[in-house]
C-alpha cells in the first residue's frame, strides 16, 4: 500500500503516536500531565500568557491539539489544531464559520446522517447547498462558484471513496476551500492536508480514541486566517471539550497504531469471509482488491479502516443476524476495540436498503470474530 500523503521521515507510526503531544520531561512529574480542571486562571494586571479563561484555552487541550497536529501533519508546525466537544461541533465550526448568506457549499449526498440537518440550517441562513455522491468524483459537476467543498472519504456508511487530490486541485483553481471529514480513515489511514485540503475534520469519538467512552471532535487547518475564524466560532458557541475528555483522548491516542493495525487486518478478514456468503450483497470495504473504491483508496490511504458494510436480503434477516451475534454489540458509532454492528436503516436519514448492516470491527481475535459472524449468518438464515 503506498503512502501518497507525506514523507514519514525516520519516525514510524507507532513511535509517533506513543510520543505525540508529550511535553518536555520534568523530573518527578508524569509523562502525560493529568487533566487541568479550571474555569479561570490567575490573571493579575494585563492579560498575558496562553491561559486566561476555561472557555478559550486549557493546558490539557493544548497537549491534545499538539498530539493530533503531529499525526495529521507531521513536520508541519504551521498547521493549527483545535479540539471540540464532539465531531458535530467540529463539523459545524468549519461550515458555519466559513459560510455566509449567498455562498454555495457542496455536501455529500451519501454522507453522515446528521448532514441533512446541517443542510436545513445552512439553507435557513441563506446558504445555497448542493449535493453530490462521493463515488466517481461527482462533486466536480456542481463545484462551480462554491465557497466550500465538504468531502467525506470514505463515506459513512456506504464506504465510497473520492480522489481528494484531484478535487482539491479543481476547487483551489477557482478559490474554493476544501474540508475533508477524516473520521473513518484517522490520520494513520489518510492525511487530507497533505493531499491539498484546507481542513481535516474528524470525530475523535470513533477510532482515534477507540474505547467508546469519549465524545470529542477536532479541526486541523493549514491557513492561520481561516483557523482564526474557526477558533472564534468555538469561543462564541462554547463547544469546548471537558479537560477529562481531552486527557482520556490523549491517553488513548498512544495505542492508535496498535489498534488500527489489528482492526484493519481483521476487517479485511471479515470482508473476505462475507464475500463467500450467497446471502450477502452490496459488500463494501476499500481494502478488498475488487472493491469499486480500491484503486483510488490504495493511492491516497495508508490503512483502509475498520468498517465493513453489507446488505442482507430483508430487514428481518438483518435483525435476526444482529441478535445472533455474541462477540458483536448491537450499537451505533464505530472504531472501538469492541466490535459493533447495526441495521443502519433503523435511524432513518440514510439512503440504504432495509437489510443494510454497518459493522465496526474491533480488536477481538480475528478467528473468533469471523467464526461468530459466520455462525450468526447460519442461524439467521432459518
Amino acid at each position: 500500500m503506498s503512502d501518497a500523503s507525506a514523507d514519514e521521515g525516520p519516525v514510524g507510526d507507532g513511535t509517533r503516536v506513543v510520543r505525540a503531544g508529550l511535553p518536555e520531561p520534568v523530573k518527578h512529574e508524569p509523562t502525560l500531565p493529568g487533566p487541568v480542571f479550571a474555569a479561570h486562571f490567575h490573571l493579575p494586571g494585563e492579560v498575558a500568557g496562553p491561559y486566561s479563561y476555561g472557555r478559550d484555552d486549557n493546558p490539557t487541550w493544548t497537549l491534545l491539539e499538539n498530539a493530533i497536529g503531529e499525526l495529521e501533519a507531521p513536520g508541519r508546525p504551521d498547521v493549527e489544531t483545535l479540539v471540540f466537544a464532539s465531531g458535530m461541533a467540529a463539523i459545524s465550526a468549519v461550515l458555519f464559520s466559513q459560510l455566509r448568506a449567498g455562498d454555495a457549499v457542496v455536501l455529500p449526498s451519501d454522507g453522515y446522517q446528521a448532514l441533512p440537518l446541517v443542510r436545513a440550517q445552512l439553507e435557513a441562513y441563506g446558504v445555497e447547498v448542493r449535493t453530490a455522491s462521493t463515488g466517481g468524483d461527482a462533486q466536480l459537476e456542481v463545484l462551480e462558484g462554491a465557497r466550500l467543498l465538504w468531502i467525506e472519504s470514505p463515506s459513512n456508511p456506504g464506504l465510497d471513496v473520492c480522489d481528494i487530490r484531484r478535487l482539491t486541485v479543481a476547487a483551489h483553481a477557482q478559490g474554493t476551500l476544501v474540508a475533508v471529514d477524516n473520521t473513518l480513515a484517522t490520520p494513520l489511514g489518510q492525511r487530507p492536508l497533505a493531499l491539498g485540503a484546507d481542513f481535516a475534520v474528524a470525530s475523535g469519538t470513533k477510532q482515534l480514541t477507540g474505547h467508546g467512552d469519549v465524545l470529542l471532535g477536532y479541526v486541523a487547518g493549514r491557513d492561520a486566517e481561516t483557523m482564526t475564524v474557526v477558533r472564534r466560532w468555538r469561543k462564541i458557541v462554547g463547544a469546548v471539550p471537558g479537560p477529562m475528555e481531552a486527557w482520556l483522548a490523549h491517553r488513548s491516542i498512544a495505542t492508535l497504531q496498535l489498534r488500527a493495525d489489528r482492526q484493519n487486518a481483521t476487517a479485511l478478514a471479515v470482508a473476505e469471509a462475507l464475500r463467500q456468503r450467497p446471502e450477502v450483497s452490496g459488500l463494501r470495504y476499500p481494502g478488498l482488491p475488487d472493491d469499486p473504491a480500491h484503486k483510488i483508496a490504495s493511492r491516497q490511504m495508508r490503512r483502509y479502516g475498520c468498517v465493513v458494510s453489507f446488505t442482507l436480503p430483508t430487514r428481518a434477516w438483518a435483525e435476526r443476524f444482529l441478535a445472533s451475534l455474541r462477540l458483536v454489540e448491537d450499537a451505533t458509532s464505530f472504531g472501538g476495540v469492541r466490535s459493533t454492528a447495526e441495521r443502519r436503516g433503523r435511524w432513518g436519514g440514510d439512503a440504504v436498503p432495509d437489510g443494510f448492516v454497518r459493522m465496526s470491527v474491533g480488536a477481538e481475535d480475528p478467528e473468533d470474530l469471523v467464526a461468530d459472524i459466520l455462525r450468526a449468518l447460519d442461524e439467521s438464515a432459518g
